[in-house]
């Protein structure tokens, strides 16, 4: 059972992928930016994974990754590159099959800009009901996200940590 318990732990983790930079609602402040809030732009960019995290969509969370992204997970090697990050999120989703995201919350803070990089560290939440007899995952995740603006204007994920977090750290 501890095994299963791991494993589960790790698809959690991917799941927390499709999640890493979704932003509903955000409080930011910044020291190297000039804005308040976060530009529309991340805003943006944040409004899109949100709503690819919702719908558990692989392809449309992957097109918002950097080629050379990398995810760093605990107790797993480093997922660099989008190849990577692919294969994981499809394994993962592979044994969710038939897996539903009931709920979705996160906050992000401390949003950082400086040139074409930023920087926000988030608390998210997550119910996903589990096919079968399986009790949904309720699972709550910190994570650290570093973004890249592409010559189009357009932010993509460079990195990604992701650990777990208890119920009450991540409210």
């Amino acid at each position: 059972m501890r095994l299963h318990w791991r494993s589960f732990s790790k698809a959690a983790a991917t799941i927390s992928i499709l999640a890493c930079t979704v932003v509903s609602t955000s409080r930011a402040e910044s020291s190297r930016s000039q804005h308040a809030t976060p530009p529309d732009s991340i805003l943006h960019f944040n409004q899109k994974f949100a709503e690819a995290t919702r719908r558990m969509d692989n392809a449309a969370t992957l097109a918002l990754w950097a080629d050379d992204g990398v995810s760093l997970l605990p107790d797993t090697s480093p997922l660099i590159g989008k190849p990577a990050i692919a294969a994981l999120m499809d394994r993962v989703m592979t044994s969710l099959k038939g897996a539903k995201m009931a709920e979705f919350e996160i906050q992000c803070s401390g949003v950082e800009v400086s040139g074409d990089l930023a920087s926000e560290w988030c608390a998210e939440h997550q119910i996903v009901i589990l096919p079968g007899n399986q009790p949904p995952f309720d699972g709550h995740g910190q994570m650290l996200l570093v973004l890249r603006r592409d010559t189009h204007g357009e932010w993509h994920l460079i990195r990604e940590m992701w650990t777990q977090a208890a119920k009450s750290d991540s409210q």
